[in-house]
């Protein structure tokens, strides 16, 4: 792919054909190496991480018109508008997110970026089915809505159209979008029995150029099956758990991409052991955080801390810099654009006081200075408020009745009550919900599995044709002693889900959320005691990034008050988590 032309170093009409426009550019930067141009940047006094030949020169870098355009010039005749010393800082690539969910950090674009650009983020790879799906009928204006002016933003963002929650026709339009460059998850349950639906978005995202990104399944599909997507073109695989998927994804040739995502971190740190123990080459690998709340990455760290964590686990750091720059830069043949800090590339630079232990201190993107010291410098104004939605309720009629856990079998005793049993820690497999046998007394579940107290989970169709569909059981991630917490995510369906031990105090929480376009809202005594306002199209917030972690740390601290002890991800991510799995096991109707 050759150099992009710009306004900015083409001083020509529009009419001018495309040759032309490049003479110009080429002609600008050979003249700036001969110093009869000026250059934009000169980054000097750095110790340059080359991700080819893994090794670290000290050196300088110059940038013009976004790109990198020499190492090391000769500075006795080089002319630059601007000298940054860099302070003998290691200089690495801007590092990239292989795969992420646009809209599961419940920010707006500029809010996530304000999170992920001073961890040392200037790409990402990113799905956006659920918004997509959430916007319905609107899917084509709020997806132009939601990336417009992304160019503007101080990231880089590649999309991908929705392999699942969508309609072809949808898929199809948003495929010929930009930032979009091809088709993302395909659904599990749909792709692996013959969807017709499946076979025509497969054959657009094959059209389209054939980047085809997939949930692979080696945790529910046949080994037969297993071979279906790469066979159909799909090049990348997030849907790792253990060493043995790992070993089959790397077998067929997939780009497996290990990531933190919700939950434990555990389940990366035995995805990371199992690559330390079987020696698996890095270059099979990319990292991605998958879903990640704004939260954990203020705390915690974006790709700089998985990076981290690499090297902590045992993967050489030089490695592990190349899994979330080079190798995910080559694996979406961009790695001429992308991934290594080589003359022609972007000027997207991280400059760290280690490379064990990714500490951004400067982080430039297009060879300017956007964050530094883990601070944005550079303000995007973007008004999202044109994509506020109103609410629609539809749980007038819901009594708390329907939320009383009653049980799907009794023991041949009477003493026991078979009752589902969901695990916010087993999201995305078979421990994700389990059928356990309860103690059962006067006619009543006790709601305790194993000698433990549990609180309850209901999960409400929102707008119920006819008879609602509802779903109740037992429930492990969250402990509160009184009081409900309820969340709703309409992608690709309108559900809730509330938590508590009540089921008036539950049903009450329910209809709070419910006057909302969605969202998360602690009660207790039915009173307001913390509150998410999801208000564009029910998955986003319209608030800056501030707000937006104030509210979900609002949620944590109420929840706290009442009896829960929360690690990790915020409650709220948590809790909408939960829908991916709900919809994968059937449970959403």
């Amino acid at each position: 792919m050759y150099q992009e032309v710009t306004e900015r170093n083409v001083q020509v009409s529009g009419q001018q054909d495309s040759a032309a426009a490049h003479e110009a550019h080429v002609r600008a930067i050979f003249d700036i190496l001969h110093g009869k141009r000026e250059a934009d940047l000169l980054l000097k006094n750095l110790n340059i991480l080359d991700v080819h030949s893994e090794s670290v020169y000290q050196g300088s870098i110059l940038v013009y018109d976004k790109r990198i355009v020499a190492l090391n010039p000769d500075e006795a005749i080089v002319k630059v508008r601007e000298v940054f010393d860099g302070q003998g800082l290691y200089a690495i690539p801007g590092l990239i997110d292989a795969h992420v969910h646009f809209e599961a950090q419940l920010a707006h674009p500029v809010a996530f970026g304000e999170a992920i650009v001073p961890c040392g983020t200037t790409t990402i790879f990113s799905e956006c089915l659920d918004f997509v799906s959430a916007a319905g009928p609107e899917a084509m204006e709020a997806t132009e809505g939601l990336f417009k002016d992304y160019k503007n933003l101080p990231y880089r963002v590649f999309a991908f159209a929705p392999g699942k929650k969508t309609s072809v026709a949808v898929t199809d339009a948003l495929l010929k979008m930009e930032p979009v460059i091809g088709l993302g998850e395909l659904a599990h349950l749909t792709y692996s029995v013959g969807n017709d639906d499946d076979f025509r978005k497969s054959a657009l995202g094959r059209a389209k150029g054939g980047f085809m990104n997939t949930h692979w399944g080696v945790t529910t599909l046949s080994d037969m099956m297993l071979n279906y997507m790469p066979a159909i073109g799909a090049y990348a695989n997030h849907d790792v758990w253990k060493e043995d998927d790992i070993e089959k994804s790397v077998r067929y040739g997939l780009q497996t991409q290990i990531k933190f995502g919700v939950g434990s971190p555990e389940v990366i740190k035995t995805m990371l052991r199992a690559i330390v123990k079987r020696k698996w080459p890095t270059d099979n690998f990319q990292l991605c955080a998958d879903n990640i709340s704004v939260d954990r990455v203020l705390t915690k760290g974006h790709m700089d801390w998985i990076v981290s964590l690499c090297a902590e686990m045992g993967i050489a750091p030089i490695q592990a810099i190349k899994m979330a720059t080079l190798h995910t830069a080559r694996a979406f043949k961009m790695d001429r654009q992308l991934g290594s800090l080589t003359p022609g590339r972007f000027a997207d630079i991280v400059l760290t006081d280690s490379l064990s232990r990714i500490n951004p201190r400067y982080v430039f993107k297009d060879g300017e200075l956007v964050a530094q010291d883990r601070q944005m410098l550079k303000r995007v104004e973007i008004d999202y408020s044109g994509m506020v939605k109103q609410a629609r309720p539809g749980l007038a009629n819901l009594v708390p009745a329907q939320l009383d856990l009653a049980p799907m079998e009794i023991s041949a005793d009477g003493k026991e009550a078979k009752v589902y049993l969901f695990d916010v820690y087993g999201r995305g497999h078979e421990k994700f919900f389990q059928e356990v046998w309860v103690p059962y007394v006067d006619g009543k579940v006790v709601p305790e599995y194993q000698g433990v107290k549990l609180n309850r989970i209901s999960v409400v169709q929102r707008y119920g044709n006819g008879q609602r569909h509802v779903v109740n059981g037992l429930f492990k991630g969250v402990f509160i002693e009184r009081g409900a917490v309820a969340t709703l995510w309409p992608a690709p369906k309108a559900y809730f889900v509330a938590v508590g031990s009540d089921s008036a105090e539950m049903c009450h929480c329910l209809q709070q959320v419910d006057a909302q376009v969605g969202g998360c809202i602690v009660t207790d005594s039915r009173e307001v005691k913390a509150k998410l306002p999801l208000d564009i199209y029910g998955v986003m917030a319209n608030m800056g990034l501030d707000e937006l972690v104030a509210a979900t740390r609002a949620i944590d601290a109420a929840l706290e008050d009442m009896g829960n002890r929360n690690e990790g991800e915020p409650v709220v991510n948590k809790l909408l988590t939960l829908f991916i799995s709900l919809d994968r096991f059937g449970f959403m109707v």
